[in-house]
């Protein structure tokens, strides 16, 4: 097997470098919805009053956490299908960002309180899949897929 061979990526390093594109891309319109939502929208979508002073009393770090998340879990994913290296600090980047919102969210505030049992799924979820790109990033550099 020749190096030109090994360092060529499988079908597989391409649907996941393009579904981490799509799934960052979620979570920037999700991003841009939450910081564009009145609290007459929220309303309108069911949320409580208390659910509404909680959204309303976020600190700009949490929101500002939240933007750098979703925009470098973007830019990582472009950057993995690019195959750049850079891929890998800049989706650890996005998950410290994760990280923080959630610190904030249910260890600062207790969200569950608030929204119930149930708002713990998704924020599970974007840091299952955040450390699975993180891993994935590294494991694609050590095959010499991302340079």
């Amino acid at each position: 097997m020749t190096d030109d061979f090994r360092s060529q990526p499988s079908i597989t390093f391409w649907i996941i470098g393009g579904a981490a594109l799509i799934w960052n891309l979620f979570g920037m319109i999700i991003y841009v919805g939450q910081v564009t939502a009145t609290p007459e929208a929220l309303a309108e979508g069911g949320y409580t009053p208390e659910q509404i002073a909680f959204v309303e009393a976020t600190p700009a770090w949490v929101t500002s956490a939240f933007a750098l998340a979703v925009t470098t879990g973007v830019l990582g994913s472009i950057l993995l299908l690019l195959r750049k290296a850079l891929a890998l600090p800049v989706f650890v980047l996005s998950l410290v960002a994760i990280l923080a919102q959630n610190v904030y969210s249910h260890v600062l505030n207790d969200a569950v309180a608030v929204f119930g049992s149930g708002v713990l799924v998704i924020p599970t979820t974007v840091i299952v899949i955040a450390v699975a790109l993180v891993w994935y990033s590294r494991s694609v550099k050590a095959k010499g897929w991302i340079s």
